[in-house]
């Protein structure tokens, strides 16, 4: 690619060029530019964004265009909604499916979860379920511009309704990174699409593993990421639905923090005694991300 080509392709003076190009100088994308992408206005964003990765017909508006280098994802999200943390990053390292399994997500969002699943584990067939219609159609567009819409499918629908669409048993594993708070705790967004991401809604706790339940195989696994204030109520509610606790483990933003997170895994049809796994330490000392976070943004 000559200079010129480059200059068309990525309009920041600081750099040769971008990541998107294949070079990884530019400071503009990296995020240490002198006018990084937090501090661009949005029409400054959409016109950046469209300039670099010439996919302006697959966003809208109010989106941003983010990149998972280490997947090779192109993953489109609202401003102003609900956009993806860490935390589906660590679910899917915690419950990686094996090679030829047809997994589940209750609660894609964007679809994070399957896209993640799809890049770094081969032959899985993977469903998405989202409540929300425009994070759904969201999901789908970020399949379809990654290229994975033969192996992953988004359905839009609540998961207590799960049951009009697959028979019981239907999949060997189900992960699930529900809204953490219930109606009433915590922090309202003014956002309605963040909102409905973070509290609980027409499905609670309860519904989302009576749901997984369902449609998890015998011997199959569910995990779940959640909040440790309600790990309590978790236990007690999945030992009414009979689903016996393999793995804990315990995400702290710093050694030294108390626990933010917790991820679980669940059996039906198993019994076993549970095992508490080491504390996972999401950022060193100087607020880096740790070794182990790390290597999962690298998708191995």
């Amino acid at each position: 690619m000559t200079s010129e080509e480059r200059s068309k392709k990525h309009p920041c003076p600081d750099c040769t060029f971008c990541q998107w190009c294949g070079d990884d100088r530019c400071r503009l994308c990296r995020g240490t530019c002198a006018t990084p992408r937090s501090k661009l206005s949005q029409a400054e964003q959409i016109a950046l964004y469209d300039a670099i990765n010439d996919v302006g017909n697959n966003t809208h508006a109010d989106e941003t265009l983010d990149e998972l280098r280490g997947y090779g994802l192109r993953i489109a999200q609202p401003i102003h909604g609900y956009r993806f943390s860490l935390d589906p990053l660590l679910l899917c390292d915690f419950g990686l499916p094996r090679p030829g399994e047809r997994v589940l997500d209750l609660g894609t969002g964007c679809g994070i979860i399957p896209l993640m699943l799809a890049r770094r584990v081969a032959d899985l067939e993977l469903v998405g379920v989202e409540y929300q219609q425009a994070m759904a159609d969201l999901a789908r567009r970020n399949v379809a511009m990654n290229g994975l819409a033969e192996r992953i499918t988004i359905l839009h629908e609540d998961v207590t309704a799960l049951t009009g669409h697959f028979p019981a048993s239907s999949f060997d594993s189900v992960l699930a990174n529900p809204p953490f708070r219930k109606q009433g705790t915590g922090r309202l967004s003014p956002k309605a699409g963040r909102d409905l991401a973070r509290h609980e809604s027409s499905a609670g706790l309860a519904e989302f593993l009576a749901a997984a339940r369902y449609l998890v195989k015998p011997g199959g696994r569910i995990c779940f990421v959640h909040l440790p204030a309600r790990l309590g109520e978790f236990l007690a509610t999945a030992a009414t639905l009979k689903l016996a606790p393999l793995r804990l483990r315990l995400v702290h933003g710093a050694a030294t923090a108390d626990a933010r997170m917790f991820l679980i895994e669940l059996a039906k049809g198993r019994r076993g005694e549970l095992q508490v796994l080491p504390p996972l330490i999401t950022r060193g000392d100087g607020g880096d991300y740790s070794a182990e976070v790390s290597r999962m943004l690298t998708g191995v």
